[in-house]
């Protein structure tokens, strides 16, 4: 272990209790991501940009979602279009089933969502799925009324939160998905005619959904545009045994039931009590799980939430939200759902085409288990978990594996030939891996602007740099500091990034 690692669990920070608006105002303030259109007044709510830091940050996660799970598994990754004709929707159940209820004031006119507003009164989660009569009960009882002028709420209806487009001249109906799962499905006859895709096998989606919330609120936490990556495993059911999903067995996953506290359950144990259906679905709940440990999200944060028959989805056999704790609660940032071959045969039935699949001479109507990710959710807990503040700082305790900048370069003053080695170093560095330059302020206000982006090693050059080159690296966590050749400088850097 070098000096650096031995500091940096030596003084390894105990995380404050982090607040969502501390860490939003970070995630404005560095770059992270922002409101849309801001700057003009009335801008509906729902819609918020990724910055420059941001924009790294997304990248760098996407691309460890890429490797622990996309390549990892021998996934196919496929990207398909955002706008699809209704007839896909009717298949799918959204045109039909994709709603939320809603009430309206009788007096000032203002919509809420009944259930989020029943919630607010109550101080607990109500089962989705309730018919309208039953939130008009649960309106009266616990004495409801509008929130502006305190008039009473008409009754419950229903709101179909997809965005209609019309498609050229004559206005055909289509819609923006809400999800990307559906491009999966109706693509996949022809991937598994043309690409010699054999079951089992999982297809990856990384793309934006739109879903036309009613009144989203909590900022990135919901939105009306936003990013998944999605992954839809395709298999046979009667082969659910095959050796590769062995190697989970033995791996405890975080499972909760209601609204319990997670308790560690093995695999197999998890499988023989019947909370899981089979090893192929332990498997990719393993993946999931241990790609959030490996992001940087401690495991007694994290639960594996089974959903009862009143909270899971129409076309869901067995359902589990992957959920971490965060300053606003337990947020959901995966569902885990097993679709069985639900999508198949609406599509079948709905397009009149064949969506079996050949498997070892016989055709088989897949079945479905599906991990849709939120991204942007996933960004912000993330961000939530790494921030720390001590005596004199605030930072972000990125893994170095996801942070946004890698490295910074700073001359230790502007002079003396100082700043045109430490370019010179910088440029060596910035095509190796995501390197910032800065030689604005006193060398510790550089320090507390790189630990506040969360960047992890901060390379100072100095005038020993010019007479023996070496450079000092400050770790970001622990503040130690080692010095380093310049010729070593980035594989040593690179070790430590992986």
């Amino acid at each position: 272990m070098s000096d650096t690692e031995r500091a940096a669990e030596k003084h390894a920070a105990t995380p404050k209790a982090a607040n969502y608006e501390d860490v939003m105002n970070l995630a404005a303030r560095r770059g992270y991501f922002f409101r849309s259109a801001d700057s003009y007044p009335n801008v509906p709510a729902g819609f918020w940009d990724y910055g420059p830091l941001g924009v790294l940050f997304k990248n760098r996660y996407v691309d460890l979602w890429r490797r622990r799970l996309v390549k990892a598994d021998e996934m196919v990754e496929i990207d398909t279009a955002q706008i699809m004709p209704r007839a896909v929707f009717v298949a799918s159940g959204h045109v039909g089933n994709f709603s939320d209820p809603i009430v309206e004031c009788s007096n000032c006119h203002a919509i809420y969502r009944a259930d989020k507003l029943i919630e607010e009164k109550v101080k607990h989660g109500i089962p989705e799925g309730l018919q309208d009569a039953e939130y008009d009960a649960l309106l009266a009882e616990n004495a409801i009324v509008c929130s502006n002028c305190k008039n009473s709420l008409r009754g419950t209806k229903r709101f179909n939160m997809m965005f209609r487009v019309g498609i050229g001249p004559l206005g055909e109906e289509a819609y923006l998905r809400p999800e990307t799962c559906q491009g999966i499905f109706v693509d996949a006859p022809f991937l598994f005619k043309t690409q010699r895709i054999k079951l089992p096998k999982g297809f990856a989606q990384l793309g934006k959904s739109f879903r036309n919330e009613i009144a989203p609120r909590q900022g990135i936490l919901r939105q009306r545009e936003f990013y998944q990556a999605e992954i839809e495993v395709l298999f046979n059911p009667e082969k659910v045994d095959q050796e590769k999903f062995g190697v989970a067995l033995e791996y405890s996953l975080n499972i909760s039931h209601a609204d319990a506290e997670p308790t560690p359950v093995r695999v197999s144990e998890a499988i023989s009590g019947g909370i899981i259906p089979n090893r192929l679905i332990g498997y990719y709940l393993y993946l999931i799980q241990s790609f959030y440990e490996n992001a940087g999200i401690s495991t007694v944060d994290i639960r594996l939430r089974r959903l009862g028959d009143k909270e899971k989805a129409f076309y869901s056999a067995v359902a589990f939200d992957l959920e971490v704790r965060t300053s606003v609660g337990w947020l959901e940032l995966v569902a885990c759902n097993y679709r069985s071959d639900y999508d198949f045969r609406q599509h079948t039935e709905v397009s009149k085409s064949d969506y079996t699949v050949e498997d070892d001479g016989k055709k088989v109507l897949p079945h479905v288990f599906e991990l849709s990710m939120g991204i942007d959710r996933s960004l912000y807990a993330l961000l939530e978990k790494a921030y720390r503040v001590d005596e004199t700082r605030t930072y972000l305790a990125l893994k170095p594996s996801i942070a946004p900048l890698q490295v910074g370069v700073f001359p230790l003053v502007s002079k003396d030939g100082l700043p045109e080695k430490a370019r010179e170093i910088y440029d060596m560095l910035r095509f190796e891996m995501d390197a910032a330059y800065d030689e604005g302020g006193s060398i510790g206000r550089r320090y507390a602007r790189s630990d506040e982006a969360g960047v992890p090693f901060c390379v100072t050059i100095d005038r020993e740099t010019l007479e023996e080159m070496t450079v000092t690296v400050r770790e970001r966590d622990s503040k130690a500091q080692e010095k380093v050749m310049v010729a070593d400088l980035a594989d040593w850097l690179k070790a430590r990034l992986a």
